[in-house]
């Protein structure tokens, strides 16, 4: 695809983003103002995230290793290349809280959405990192699952490799009992790279849910963080080493 075709579509998968978030915002206010009804608007969102991919002819392969029981809440963590990550975690099965950057909250519309059914963190304040993980246990007490991606932001340089996971999800995980899923997500770096161009590549994107990792299978933290993330670094060389898209996308 070249890059005017490639400029068309990325305007298109824009419009398309705006224009279906307004569609669906007043059933999300609803479900917001109504008492006991925010995880109904968190279901809105799983529905969105279908629509939205659909529309934009921008087919995911899901290939779903874990054994996920209905009702019963899980940590979701997954790699962040890309800002297609956030959209694309949408298809994750169940009630989940996102934990995000404050910075969202600043969106028009799209930020009170996201205050009133996600978790927002600043992660330059300490004590909003602390009650970010406070907030999450709460979720997790009442059955709904957390959504994180613990690389804290897009910050590698070199994707498909990841840099070190951050601590809290892993020592929520373990004070809780709560199991973790690794999330790969194989090719977000390549259709919508983090190049300030903000160019969408049309190609087949792969979600890649693996088996669960129990925290009481690991002596600490350190060591359930460190299977976590070799499991998606693994699943990441593996998919690109074989891709034969590979090769930087054009800018």
């Amino acid at each position: 695809m070249n890059r005017l075709l490639r400029r068309i579509y990325s305007v298109y998968a824009a419009v398309m983003f705006i224009l279906t978030f307004l569609l669906i915002f007043p059933f999300i206010l609803i479900c917001i103002w109504m008492p006991g009804w925010k995880k109904y608007g968190r279901k809105i969102n799983r529905y969105w995230a279908r629509v939205y991919f659909s529309l934009i002819l921008l087919p995911v392969d899901i290939e779903m290793k874990a054994k996920l029981k209905s009702g019963s809440p899980y940590i979701f963590l997954a790699n962040h290349f890309s800002y297609l990550d956030v959209a694309m975690m949408g298809f994750i099965p169940g009630d989940v809280l996102f934990v995000g950057k404050a910075s969202i909250r600043k969106a028009p519309l799209f930020g009170y959405y996201f205050k009133m059914l996600h978790i927002a963190v600043d992660r330059d304040r300490m004590k909003s990192r602390a009650e970010t993980m406070r907030r999450a246990g709460e979720a997790l007490d009442r059955g709904s699952g957390i959504v994180l991606f613990p690389e804290g932001g897009i910050f590698t340089k070199r994707p498909p490799q990841m840099i070190a996971f951050k601590n809290g999800a892993f020592r929520l995980a373990m004070e809780k009992q709560i199991p973790v899923i690794p999330v790969t997500l194989s090719y977000n770096h390549l259709i919508l790279p983090d190049d300030g161009h903000f160019l969408l590549q049309r190609r087949r994107a792969k979600m890649v849910f693996h088996p669960a990792l129990h925290p009481r299978d690991f002596v600490s933290d350190d060591s359930l963080r460190a299977a976590c993330f070799g499991i998606i670094q693994e699943q990441l060389n593996r998919d690109n080493a074989v891709d034969p898209n590979l090769e930087s996308p054009e800018k």
